[in-house]
């Protein structure tokens, strides 16, 4: 059944997580670090897609605060890398009407670079073409708990309070869909709060291969399922009632 989520003129929120990289390389004999900088020329390739298939914003997830356990040199790399985005792609972005912003610590961050994101935040804060939310340093799970710890001393919660508290920022529509690439089947503590009812997509084609047509390839599956939300008929997200904590 086609969806009708978008029907207000409300755009899509997908998620993507970004997995293959380091196998697509090494399938090729090429090093893992190389399978990262292909993986950055999809990201490119992505959020220019995003906006003319109805997305409005993309959350992908580029390290999570696991990936802190991989080997130094590679997550030396996947450092350099952000930092080398951070200071290349802001004027693009900002040309396109992207709205960058990033999730995740920013305290264990190598020097310089949460100043960079802070810079980039601020160069593209207009964007309303498309929210790119970029996932570094981040865990679902830690989020929840800093906000489940800021939310201790209030006497009343809404469930939209609460998603503010975790998301650090007003109105922020939750996850209709996430996409994993490599043929992985787990979110992996990515977006568990903002992504309850979001449908799944797993492909088996590594990120550094993804494109605007497997894009579309997921989209069009997303639209063909029925939304319920615990329902017995297909509804909008925005018509299920706020839950308030006395």
């Amino acid at each position: 059944m086609q969806s009708n989520l978008t029907s207000r003129d409300d755009k899509l929120h997908v998620g993507i997580i970004m997995d293959g990289n380091g196998r697509w390389a090494t399938r090729r004999g090429l090093s893992r670090v190389r399978g990262h900088e292909a993986g950055v020329e999809a990201i490119r390739r992505i959020v220019e897609a995003a906006p003319k298939q109805g997305i409005g914003t993309l959350t992908l997830y580029a390290f999570s605060t696991d990936n802190w356990r991989r080997p130094r040199a590679e997550v030396v790399a996947l450092m350099t890398l952000l930092r080398f985005y951070l200071s290349n792609e802001v004027q693009s972005l900002v040309k396109n009407g992207v709205r960058l912003t990033v999730i995740g610590r920013r305290d264990r961050l190598p020097d310089g670079i949460a100043s960079a994101i802070a810079r980039a935040e601020a160069a593209t804060a207009h964007g309303s073409t498309l929210h790119l939310r970029i996932a570094v340093d981040y865990s679902a799970r830690d989020a929840i708990l800093n906000a489940a710890t800021k939310a201790a001393s209030l006497t009343s919660l809404t469930r939209e309070a609460f998603s503010q508290l975790i998301t650090g920022e007003a109105g922020l529509r939750d996850v209709d869909l996430i996409i994993r690439t490599s043929g992985e089947k787990r979110l992996s503590d990515f977006l568990l709060w903002e992504g309850a009812y979001a449908e799944l997509h797993f492909t088996e084609r590594m990120w550094p291969e993804f494109d605007a047509g497997d894009l579309a390839e997921a989209l069009a599956a997303f639209h063909g399922r029925e939304r319920r939300f615990g329902g017995l008929q297909a509804i909008m997200p925005e018509e299920v009632p706020s839950l308030s904590r006395a």
